[in-house]
């Protein structure tokens, strides 16, 4: 299947122009999805806007958006007159800052998307940027309107491509918790055991460990009930692990733990 572009603009660094198009990286179109019913009838369940002290339905026309400044009170905003704060970056990503390569902290990457040369006229600029970006092992930040907010964003050479991230507002990100005990001591020993485990239990990375077993079930218990319409057995829940939290008790599992991958692998 196609992807579906749903952006296409101008990609700038100093004079340097290249139309460009973006595809999201993700997609959840393989994500099992289901419809609202009215049990009795079997019929849709319909989802729509009503007025919350008349409880009767909107119309489309009658819909507005309001910012509230006090109880029951409004500014309203009309869709044009929101659109028309759109600043020039709605069509272009302009380069203009350039920060080293994993320099950002993973927590304010947001969302993935492909950036691409639009036409043939545009892809010596394009791969004269990415390429730039590659030999100074440096990202671009830039902004961008998507999804109807101007967003910063990290342009990221990627293989051939580009990949474009758009980063969370500064507002979204929260400090954290809470800060564990810096003098607290590590058993020497543990420490050493928890070493050696992590090392026999590091592989490749593969798209495959990152995969949703619970949609592999549904689907699976619903091809189940189109063939046979009977209600499936609910699956058995494991024994909850009891655990003292004695240092002792961890030791205990790591020795088991590395024993049995010893076991699993076969002898060099």
């Amino acid at each position: 299947m196609a992807r579906q572009t749903f952006w296409k603009g101008y990609l700038k660094l100093s004079l340097v122009t290249a139309a460009v198009s973006l595809t999201p990286a993700t997609t959840e179109s393989n994500k099992v999805r289901f419809h609202v019913l009215n049990r009795q009838t079997k019929n849709r369940v319909e989802s729509r806007y009503v007025d919350s002290v008349t409880h009767k339905p909107v119309a489309d026309r009658d819909q507005v958006k309001g910012y509230p400044r006090g109880e029951d009170d409004y500014v309203l905003l009309e869709d044009e007159e929101i659109e028309e704060v759109g600043l020039e970056s709605t069509r272009t990503i302009d380069i203009d800052t350039f920060v080293p390569r994993g320099s950002i902290d993973w927590i304010w990457y947001d969302k993935p998307h492909f950036l691409a040369p639009e036409d043939k006229v545009g892809v010596e600029a394009f791969c004269v940027i990415r390429e730039a970006m590659k030999a100074n092992d440096v990202v671009g930040i830039a902004r961008l309107v998507l999804y109807r907010r101007e967003r910063a964003v990290l342009l990221e050479p990627q293989g051939k491509g580009i990949v474009l991230w758009t980063l969370r507002y500064g507002d979204e990100v929260r400090e954290p918790v809470a800060e564990l005990d810096g003098k607290a001591e590590i058993d020497s020993k543990l420490l050493t055991l928890m070493t050696q485990l992590v090392k026999e239990e590091t592989k490749d990375w593969s798209p495959a460990m990152v995969q949703d077993p619970i949609q592999k079930r549904l689907k699976s218990m619903i091809r189940g009930k189109q063939k046979s319409l009977k209600k499936a057995a609910p699956a058995k829940k494991p024994a909850p692990v009891k655990s003292t939290g004695n240092v002792i008790n961890i030791m205990d599992a790591l020795k088991k733990s590395l024993a049995a991958e010893g076991e699993r692998k076969p002898p060099r």
